[in-house]
């Protein structure tokens, strides 16, 4: 520690005001010459050497009973490296409009609350470090990483209007940050290089309302595994780069009402989450993939151009659709569009959204989606496959539609009563069997099982039209009464 007779006049007034806590200012009162982006060209009147700073951080020149002590200084220049690693700091720090040298180190510290407000830092390192208060770095501009990795925070951690710059690697790197209080990264905030947050725990919620993260050869967010009450990425939220939450658990709200996702491969992973309500409703449709498999929400809300053309919803499940953009959620169309975004063909979304239209009391609804299903999985089958699927969706819907059958059976009666009604039949045995009725034959011919007595008692001449339009009768009867039979089936089985 520097003797106090060796300190500079700045220097003793910081050591002086420190036991009472009083600020020390040193700014000019002129925003050009305040501007801490300038601070390295400051002169020794407004400059700090970090040994001394140090020295006070950690216990140096202690307060006067009944006084409070607290480090606090505005406008200064402080060269040197700010070091407090392992430090036990039981006072507040609080830095305003100051330019640091080097970046401070707060390793491992225990400390109360700390304030870097509107200064520029080439970075700070608090890794493991537990602080019982807040951490406030409003308005700063870091040149460097943040990095709070395992740290804890009981406080809040404000970022609110700073910058964070470290444009080839992580900008935030606070893998298993523990907060008690939230994570406010409001007004005008903008990340150069990813966030990382995996296996954060923030009960208090993170908000990024108008955030701007710019990580575009990586991930703009890195939450997987997070632990939240609130995640609010809206209001202008920008993203250039993904933003991945795998299996993050959501207690209460995720939002992303009127943000910008510009990830181009994939711009939001949400696999494997879990959350209460999911409110997806961007500026616009996101330039890359949404990854939604295995994720759970009790409530979706987005709206009809929420979606981006490729959305993975396989294992997906929701309690609930709503829409906030005056669309209609129980739209048929809309939803199955929405599903046909998923690659491929899978069989869970649309089982997933039927279940919802019969939870709701939509049970048409729910056979469209059904049908819509075996539609979409034809394309996926063989030839012969292919062929016998179309064949059941003409004839029953793929047992959905029951009643084309009857529409089929209608049809061919009237076809075969007015074919057989202008011609006269030979009677297997002379004066026996029923007389000849040209509907009730026809009939005859297409119920394969039982029997009216007419095919029995009448047959056309050999080869004459009437008698191949028996013939097709009898075969479109059977393969009716097939198609029935393997589409309720199918039905009943799904149902």
């Amino acid at each position: 520690m520097l003797p106090y007779e060796e300190m500079t006049p700045p220097e003793r007034e910081l050591w002086d005001a420190f036991p009472e806590g009083r600020r020390v200012d040193l700014r000019v009162g002129a925003p050009s010459g305040d501007d801490p982006a300038q601070g390295a060209d400051w002169g020794p009147e407004r400059t700090l050497r970090a040994a001394v700073v140090t020295a006070l951080a950690r216990g140096a020149n202690a307060a006067p009973p009944g006084a409070v002590s607290a480090l606090r200084v505005a406008g200064a220049r402080i060269t040197g490296r700010l070091d407090l690693a392992d430090a036990d700091i039981g006072h507040m720090l609080w830095f305003e409009d100051c330019w640091f040298e080097e970046a401070p180190s707060l390793y491992g510290a225990a400390t109360r609350t700390i304030g870097i407000i509107g200064c520029q830092v080439p970075g700070i390192d608090a890794r493991l470090a537990s602080m019982e208060g807040t951490l406030d770095l409003e308005r700063s501009v870091l040149h460097g990483r943040l990095s709070l990795m395992r740290a804890r925070i009981a406080g809040e951690l404000q970022l609110g209007g700073a910058t964070l710059s470290a444009p080839n690697g992580w900008a935030l790197f606070a893998g298993g940050l523990v907060m008690e209080g939230g994570v406010f990264c409001r007004r005008g905030f903008t990340a150069h290089g990813g966030i990382r947050l995996l296996g954060a725990h923030l009960p208090g919620g993170l908000f990024m309302e108008g955030a701007r993260l710019d990580n575009p050869d990586g991930p703009a967010l890195l939450a997987d595994n997070a632990v939240a009450q609130t995640l609010v990425f809206s209001d202008g939220f920008t993203a250039q780069g993904a933003v991945r939450l795998r299996g993050a658990q959501v207690s209460d709200q995720l939002t992303f009402d009127g943000a910008h996702l510009n990830g181009e491969e994939v711009a939001l992973d949400c696999s494997r989450m879990q959350a209460a309500d999911l409110h997806f409703t961007p500026a616009a449709p996101p330039a890359g993939a949404v990854d939604l498999r295995g994720a759970h929400v009790s409530v979706l809300h987005d709206g009809e151009n929420s979606w981006p053309g490729v959305v993975r919803l396989q294992g997906f499940d929701y309690a609930s659709l709503q829409s906030e953009d005056g669309a209609r959620p129980h739209d048929v169309t809309r939803r199955v569009e929405w599903i046909r975004r998923e690659p491929g063909y899978a069989p869970q979304p649309y089982e997933q959204l039927a279940s919802w239209y019969r939870q709701v009391g939509h049970e048409d609804d729910a056979r469209k989606v059904l049908l819509a299903k075996q539609r979409h999985r034809r394309g996926t089958l063989r030839p012969a496959g292919r062929v016998w699927g179309q064949l059941l969706d003409g004839l029953v819907g793929y047992g959905y539609r029951p009643w084309l059958a009857g529409v089929w059976i209608v049809a061919l009666a009237v076809l075969g009563t007015v074919v057989f009604g202008g011609r006269t039949p030979i009677r297997v045995q002379a004066g026996q069997g029923p007389p000849f009725n040209a509907l009730v034959y026809t009939l005859d011919l297409l119920i394969p099982i039982g029997g009216l007595g007419q095919r029995t008692a009448w047959y056309w001449a050999e080869g004459s039209p009437a008698q191949w339009l028996s013939y097709g009768l009898i075969a479109a009867g059977w393969l009716l009464t097939t198609a029935v039979v393997a589409g309720v089936t199918r039905s009943l089985n799904k149902s």
